[in-house]
């Protein structure tokens, strides 16, 4: 069977999305071998990056092992109700299929984050990767130094390696900030005042 690579993003439906935060949801369950590139992964729902996560564990057990506690931990009343939404998402899925169980620990909330932190709780390495992820409409060199700032993990490092010192830093941190206004403005970061607002934008939608 063929391998799927599963890079820095996953979307769930918003539905899931709220027992994912709530913590009654534990994992994502997906057709076939699905392998992570990497331990930190981006939530996303309807448009909008939601969450950061930790892939804590991953698992691959065929359709017809998967128990009730596989369902409960992703957020099922029963294995019956799991198998149906996997027929649903995935249309024919047999017995003998391989499925991948991912497992999630949220590290931080970023649907309705306070605007009291300069870059919202996000590392500037974080508001790249988002900017790259959802294609604003930066020139090519801004791109560039996003991709560098993604690349490198750092700021610093970034500076270092395209100009050749690291107190060069000020034109990569003005892109940064330029990113995270147009994410919040296409509404991509749900910004609210206060981290009451965030359960009230949970509840309501």
């Amino acid at each position: 069977m063929k391998t799927i690579f599963l890079g820095r993003h996953i979307t769930l439906k918003w539905r899931y999305v709220e027992i994912l935060l709530k913590g009654k949801k534990k994992t994502t369950i997906r057709k076939g071998i699905v392998r992570p590139k990497y331990r930190e992964v981006f939530i996303h729902s309807g448009g909008k990056v939601v969450a950061k996560a930790e892939i804590v564990n991953v698992k691959y057990k065929k359709v017809r092992d998967l128990s009730e506690e596989d369902a409960r931990r992703d957020g099922f009343s029963s294995l019956q109700e799991l198998l149906k939404e996997l027929k649903k998402t995935y249309g024919k899925i047999s017995s003998k299929d391989w499925v991948t169980i991912i497992e999630l620990k949220v590290k931080s909330v970023l649907y309705g984050v306070s605007d009291g932190d300069v870059y919202l709780g996000l590392s500037p390495v974080d508001v790249a990767r988002l900017a790259l992820r959802y294609n604003l409409e930066l020139s090519e060199r801004e791109k560039e130094l996003l991709e560098e700032v993604s690349r490198s993990g750092s700021i610093r490092k970034a500076s270092l390696n395209l100009y050749g010192r690291v107190d060069n830093r000020r034109a990569l941190r003005r892109v940064i900030r330029k990113a995270l206004r147009m994410l919040i403005e296409k509404d991509i970061i749900k910004v609210s005042g206060s981290s009451k607002d965030l359960f009230y934008d949970l509840a309501g939608d």
